[in-house]
């Protein structure tokens, strides 16, 4: 595994307009995009159409359209691959929806605060972990690298510089800003059902 210091050094050299050093950087980062494209995709639905290969060529795709983009570190440059990658699923469940008008649904499988039996609108995900990032980005970068990125709360806490309590701590409650959104999306909760 590269040292995060070397990938951080390319990653400034290519967002200067070396287009040598994302030709280094790509073999180097390559096993971490390929393992949180095969997480992603795990709570997929078997017939999909993308594979982890896809997700990750998609994702580098839109990642280099952003070479002008001023990295701060491996930890950055992960957090957008896996903002990237989920875009690229979030873009195929619209044009999938748009298709047949149904909405695609995808488990939240290793996630402890979803029970894995509970299927989640992936599109409403999506919206709620975007209002979370405009209201604490931090919170939502620790979800996105645990759900979609499957880093566990070591390696998180390694990128982000923080303690492993705050990354436990920001993922408590950004699965609970979560499935408060999720709730309200879904109509309401059982306690409002039963009063009503």
């Amino acid at each position: 595994m590269a040292a995060p210091e070397a990938i951080t050094e390319l990653l400034h050299r290519w967002s200067q307009g070396d287009d040598h050093a994302l030709d280094q950087l790509v073999p180097m980062v390559y096993p971490d995009l390929r393992r949180m494209a095969v997480y992603q995709m795990r709570g997929e639905r078997p017939e999909h159409t993308l594979q982890p290969t896809a997700l990750v060529n998609e994702a580098y795709l839109k990642l280099a359209r952003n070479a002008n983009q001023k990295w701060a570190s491996r930890a950055h440059f992960l957090a957008v691959a896996a903002r990237a990658m989920r875009q690229v699923l979030v873009d195929h469940a619209r044009n999938r929806n748009r298709r047949k008008r149904k909405v695609v649904l995808v488990s939240l499988d290793g996630v402890e605060a979803f029970a894995a039996s509970r299927p989640v609108e992936f599109l409403a995900l999506d919206d709620a972990l975007a209002r979370l990032a405009s209201g604490d980005f931090r919170k939502a970068q620790v979800v996105e690298l645990r759900i979609f990125g499957g880093l566990k709360d070591a390696e998180i806490a390694g990128l982000l510089d923080v303690s492993i309590s705050t990354v436990e701590r920001d993922f408590r409650f950004a699965i609970a800003q979560l499935q408060r959104a999720l709730n309200h999306t879904h109509g309401p909760d059982r306690k409002t059902k039963e009063a009503g």
